[in-house]
């Protein structure tokens, strides 16, 4: 065989091999998306068709009885809870978002990062316990939604002040160097002209910390408790239902009511969350267009 047949031969070879190679890769990569989707659109699929199967008018009409009856009490409770932690946790993380981005760059700022980043790895139920030792216990207010609030508040925070810093960083410096160069202050500049420019990035962390703030389960069992009536008006002193704690309990228990309230309420939460995530995603696709 002459040697540029032998090394036609190699090279079909080479080709056959590195081909192999290539399949043998896709097919790995698809098993591994199928072993993460298969999961995720069973869980879906579940949810939704016992969800579904379980809506009706007395579950947005009715409070909860015991495990019988329907989910107002906690749909109201969920609002409430988000409603009053968003009032807490997005004027601060903002606030220590901005502070970061514009005038952390000494080691204060650097040890807020790195306690930020601590407080996002710790587990939602520690936060809970401390809550429950400070609040409940230490304070005196029981049960409470002001004790749930501040807790669910104090998870978002560090993720809502990391992404308005993010958010912020990705404002050009010629922007702020017209500005001062106008002879704009610095809340001027900061207000007027970065935020303002990076508000869909904020935006985003905003809407992200609303979803971990409707999907919190551990954080409310130390601080929320639960009520089978819908809010009172009190912030101390009075425990307040949430969704969450009908998935997390209510499936436990051996009627079929009870697992058809935890599927509905399961269903809601789900929705939300989704909802969430598909504004989170025109929010970044109106950034991309601008």
């Amino acid at each position: 065989m002459s040697a540029s047949a032998s090394l036609k031969v190699a090279r079909s070879a080479q080709e056959l091999r590195r081909l192999t190679i290539s399949k043998l890769g896709w097919v790995a990569c698809g098993l591994a998306l199928a072993l993460v989707i298969a999961p995720l659109v069973d869980i879906v699929g579940v949810v939704t068709v016992h969800g579904v199967a379980a809506l009706s008018g007395k579950l947005f009409t009715q409070t909860t009885s015991g495990t019988a009856n329907g989910l107002l009490n906690a749909i109201e409770g969920t609002f409430i809870i988000t409603l009053f932690a968003m009032l807490i946790a997005v004027p601060i993380g903002i606030g220590a978002g901005i502070h970061l981005s514009e005038y952390g760059k000494n080691r204060l700022g650097g040890v807020i990062r790195f306690l930020s980043d601590v407080l996002t790895g710790t587990p939602s139920i520690v936060l809970g316990y401390f809550a429950y030792i400070v609040f409940i216990i230490g304070f005196g207010w029981g049960f409470s939604l002001a004790a749930a609030a501040i807790t669910i508040a104090i998870l978002i925070v560090p993720y809502l002040a990391r992404i308005t810093e993010l958010a912020l960083q990705q404002v050009p410096n010629p922007m702020r160097e017209a500005a001062y160069a106008l002879g704009a202050k610095d809340h001027t500049v900061v207000f007027k002209v970065v935020l303002p420019a990076a508000s869909a990035g904020v935006i985003t962390g905003a809407l992200l910390g609303l979803a971990i703030s409707v999907g919190e389960t551990a954080p409310l069992i130390y601080t929320a408790g639960w009520s089978d009536f819908t809010w009172d008006g009190r912030f101390t002193h009075a425990p307040v239902a949430y969704l969450t704690y009908v998935i997390w309990t209510f499936i436990d228990q051996p009627d079929a009511h009870s697992h058809a309230l935890a599927y509905a309420a399961a269903f809601l939460v789900m929705l939300v969350v989704l909802a969430i995530n598909i504004a989170v995603r025109l929010v970044v696709r109106r950034t991309r267009l601008v």
